[in-house]
């Protein structure tokens, strides 16, 4: 059965690179930039990259990156983007949750719900977290986002996607209390104009959880912070405003 995010992003790289929350790349870089000391050396994996505007930012600045993603499309245009910019990426196509890496990275990122959130069960998400882990070299930095379950327990969804989004539309949200997912109607145009309507299904997580399923994982130095697209900041403390929380985490040895 094809999900709504593998149908979203079958042509929708043009269009997504428009959107409200993918304008914040040069300072969420230089984010990742603080976290790591600007340390060239330094490998990492972006996991659910999209389009490659983080990978991509990272490799202008020197690292060596590898960027995967669940959708061709989206990384036939991270490889334009790529050559257009001059810089080397190593691209592929792979599944979040079941990733063939083992200990091969210093840094491990995962923004904008690359992946994790989406998934339609919570053992799906976690095989994700659990794939980005394996990832890691011993003391591995781990870098996410995540949608924040404290946000809409006093916000309203709809309209915080009705002002952030662009190009689409977001109705009908219901937000399940029993299991933090909201479920919502989607509709946009692709790249070529063709409208497509989609039942969407995202899971919010509360600090507890996340904090609970790293340390599961062998994970320490665990911080959570509220942020903001293009905004990210250290010690910002997360408060039901904000949409996402941050996560910056390191792999037990």
């Amino acid at each position: 059965m094809t999900q709504w995010y593998q149908t979203l992003f079958t042509n929708y790289a043009r269009t997504y690179d428009q959107e409200h929350f993918t304008q914040g790349t040069l300072q969420e870089v230089e984010f990742i930039e603080k976290l790591i000391h600007a340390d060239r050396s330094r490998t990492i994996l972006v996991i659910g990259c999209g389009t490659g505007r983080h990978a991509i930012e990272l490799a202008k600045r020197g690292y060596r990156v590898t960027g995967v993603d669940l959708s061709p499309s989206q990384l036939q245009r991270a490889a334009e983007k790529a050559a257009a910019a001059g810089v080397q990426v190593d691209f592929s196509v792979a599944d979040a949750r079941h990733l063939q890496f083992s200990e091969e990275f210093d840094v491990a990122i995962m923004l904008c719900e690359g992946g994790f959130s989406l998934m339609e069960t919570d053992e799906m998400n976690f095989n994700i977290l659990t794939s980005a882990v394996m990832a890691l070299k011993p003391k591995g930095l781990l870098i996410f986002t995540s949608l924040n379950a404290l946000f809409p327990l006093t916000h309203s969804t709809e309209q915080f996607m009705a002002d952030n989004t662009v190009e689409g539309k977001s109705s009908q949200h219901q937000f399940d209390l029993m299991t933090f997912r909201d479920h919502s109607t989607f509709e946009c145009a692709d790249d070529d104009g063709q409208v497509r309507t989609m039942q969407c299904n995202e899971r919010y997580y509360a600090p507890s959880e996340i904090t609970w399923m790293l340390k599961t994982l062998q994970c320490r130095n665990i911080r959570i912070w509220g942020c903001d697209t293009g905004d990210f900041q250290v010690d910002r403390p997360l408060t039901g405003d904000h949409f996402e929380l941050l996560v910056v985490a390191e792999k037990g040895w």
